[in-house]
């Protein structure tokens, strides 16, 4: 990976090393959007619609609110704004010891090997929060590493040594830590018999329908039963029997050649496996991340994986059943039969959006530990009539051999059957007092311009209502009858982001985006006891052009019963905000601040000219309320 590629995120990386065939004939596009009816009413009537729900806008609108904050406005500020009468501090942050006998991050050095394998993980994404007695429990998701602030004390700001290459392994994963909080402030505690370190190198069971898969197997595991490590986990998920749910997004951005003439199969080719890494060098002291010499290893990232996080000494299962993609986050419902239905993003443009549902039910009290491991898997078909179904990927649909191909080679399975190619469909989540899902599309600038990475067409349609869409949307779905397990169901759209103050037509909104309100890139989502979402971004911060206005990256809080959305937190210069948990008495949340100073422009959390670290705040209300 060359230098200069350091400040592209992953998705832009992919486009430039890896650019799609331009399509043309705009004006088809442009008249099936006009032309299709239901929700929207077509593009035209888009930019004056009111609300893009089931909901009407004029009664909703004399609803009494029920966002009980006054709304922060959008800023540039390099940390934390919070609306009046709310505190935040940090938690645990990047580097942070979660043993005493590890070494304090170090800013001259950013760390070594040993010290980030002691230490809480880089750029933490989805989160947890686990009771056990009197124990309070966090998991948190270390998603990825920015090469330049961890690397910071190289001239290359990249890993040069085998000790850099340790540390950037250990900086990924996931982190589990008892947490406590003292005279109002939580913190770490250090030597809980709970603390963990899963990393890149850290054993793993595959389990469900490709374990033992030929496909599978490699020189170091010719069972294809075990591997080691997780890496590159974003969004998270949680299930009601006590485990955490990882999910490996792009885990492919790792691998490389040491053989230039290799060419990588189409199946890799598919998941953007290359010749070249994004800059970590694991194959420099891994040779399992070399494609030429192991081109089966790659199969073996990309899952959602079970995590005890009340047992250290637990194996983490890779849980293939759940489909192999890049996983933004895993959402469980337990259906009124009893049976799971997990809902999954899959965070690519183009991409798809599917489910599982489980074989076996879930019964309170019983042991519920292999419910993942066995189910049928679904891919989403969006109608623009505002109706839906779960296309089912079998054997007999996709063309495959067996279920086990289905598991690892999930996308070209959804391909095969015709499913519905999504704005980035990221997390989702379910609403708690209703049947409604929803998911955020956080944006696709190829939309109606380039086909995904499998070649499937992108025409704006029903839930990507919009070309080149740089603002994204969030799509909803009711399962027909309240089923979760069933093929069916209908839409419609909660949010269309946009600039009301640069655009006056599409690109402005839905009419429950102001210049107030405005936002660009929704990603995280969660809801809360009360049935608010929680709407986290990971957008363009550059406060310009089509942007102007935005500030940086937020989170807001949206009632669905009636669309009002307000700006609950601003993060500081060049972040995400990403994941969030609440504490049991509500009255604190855990929010996730990923990457700040990605482009060398921050210094949070420790201000000044300090090293910028990601990490995790808790928000909490002056007055000791309920918050969510």
């Amino acid at each position: 990976m060359q230098t200069r590629d350091h400040d592209l995120s992953f998705d832009a990386w992919d486009e430039v090393h890896s650019p799609r065939a331009e399509r043309c004939d705009f004006d088809a596009v442009v008249d099936r959007a006009i032309s299709r009816r239901g929700i929207l009413g077509g593009l035209a009537a888009f930019g004056a619609v009111a609300l893009l729900g089931s909901t009407a806008l004029a009664p909703a609108a004399r609803a009494a609110s029920r966002l009980g904050f006054e709304q922060v406005a959008a800023n540039s500020l390099d940390t934390i704004t919070v609306p009046t009468g709310y505190s935040w501090h940090p938690v645990a942050t990047w580097g942070d010891p979660l043993w005493s006998a590890a070494a304090e991050f170090d800013p001259a050095s950013r760390g070594t090997g040993v010290s980030q394998e002691a230490a809480f993980g880089d750029n933490n994404d989805g989160m947890a929060l686990f009771v056990d007695g009197d124990s309070l429990v966090l998991a948190v998701n270390n998603e990825y590493t920015n090469r330049p602030i961890i690397f910071g004390n190289r001239d290359s700001k990249l890993p040069e040594t085998a000790d850099d290459v340790r540390k950037g392994k250990a900086a990924h994963g996931v982190s589990v830590m008892e947490i406590a909080e003292t005279d109002g402030r939580w913190h770490v505690v250090k030597d809980s018999a709970y603390n963990r370190r899963i990393t890149a190198d850290t054993p793993m069971e595959i389990t469900g329908p490709a374990r033992g898969h030929a496909l599978l197997k490699t020189a170091a595991d010719p069972t294809g039963t075990t591997s080691l490590g997780t890496w590159n986990n974003c969004g998270n998920g949680r299930t009601p029997w006590g485990t955490y749910l990882a999910c490996e997004e792009n885990f492919n951005g790792y691998f490389s050649s040491s053989d230039a003439d290799y060419k990588p199969s189409a199946e890799l080719s598919r998941y953007g496996v290359k010749t070249e890494d994004w800059g970590y060098a694991w194959a420099m002291t891994d040779e399992r991340f070399d494609i030429s010499k192991h081109p089966q290893e790659p199969n073996r990232a990309g899952y959602v994986v079970e995590i005890d996080p009340l047992d250290p000494h637990s194996t983490p299962k890779k849980r293939t059943a759940l489909g192999r993609f890049k996983h933004e986050n895993a959402e469980l419902v337990v259906n009124g039969d009893g049976t799971v239905a997990v809902y999954m993003g899959d965070d690519e443009r183009g991409e798809f959006l599917y489910k599982f549902v489980s074989s076996g039910k879930y019964a309170v009290g019983a042991d519920n530990s292999d419910l993942l491991e066995d189910g049928d898997l679904f891919v989403a078909r969006f109608n623009d009539d505002g109706t839906g179904e779960w296309l089912a990927l079998t054997p007999e649909t996709t063309g495959m051999r067996d279920k086990g191909e289905i598991s690892v080679h999930t996308r070209i399975a959804a391909s095969a059957v015709g499913a519905t190619t999504m704005d980035r469909p990221e997390w989702v989540a379910a609403n708690p007092k209703t049947s409604d899902v929803y998911c955020c599309l956080t944006n696709n600038r190829n939309r109606g311009v380039k086909p995904n990475a499998g070649g499937d067409q992108t025409p704006v349609n029903g839930p990507n209502p919009r070309e080149k869409n740089n603002y994204g949307q969030i799509v909803r779905w009711a399962p027909v009858d309240d089923d979760h397990a069933g093929p069916n169901f209908t839409w419609d759209l909660l949010v269309v982001a946009g600039n009301p103050t640069v655009h006056s037509d599409a690109y402005a909104g839905s009419s429950n985006v102001t210049a107030e309100n405005m936002f660009n890139s929704p990603d995280g989502l969660a809801f809360d006891s009360t049935g608010l979402a929680w709407i986290q971004t990971d957008g363009n911060y550059s406060n310009e052009g089509d942007f102007a206005g935005m500030g940086n990256n937020q989170m807001l809080i949206g009632d669905p019963a009636t669309g009002e959305i307000r700006r609950f937190l601003v993060g500081p210069k060049e972040c995400e905000i990403t994941g969030i948990t609440w504490a049991p008495d509500r009255r604190t949340v855990f929010v996730g601040v990923q990457h700040p100073g990605e482009k060398g422009g921050s210094a949070f959390p420790g201000g000044g000219q300090s090293v910028p670290r990601s990490c995790v705040i808790a928000v909490k209300r002056e007055d000791g309320g309920l918050i969510g």
